[in-house]
């Protein structure tokens, strides 16, 4: 998948607990962890929005997009 998660970065970066962030986002630390290792085929953004606010930081901060190399074009 060409989009990558990087929420791990952003937690060590800012050195906060994944256990925190669960719950003031009103997640599982499951499903928290889930997400951070990119195994989740969406996000809802009231979701993406609480994780932000509690990370002050942007959506792009969270997610990549690194196109495969020789992707087919449409």
């Amino acid at each position: 998948m060409p989009i990558h998660v990087t929420l791990n970065v952003v937690l060590a970066q800012r050195n906060v607990k994944s256990k925190d962030l669960a719950a003031h986002v009103g997640i599982t630390e499951a499903n928290l962890s889930l997400l951070k290792q990119g195994h989740v085929k969406g996000i809802r953004f009231d979701t993406l929005e609480r994780i932000c606010d509690y990370l002050h930081c942007q959506p792009g901060d969270l997610l990549h997009y690194e196109p495969a190399k020789f992707a087919r074009r449409r």
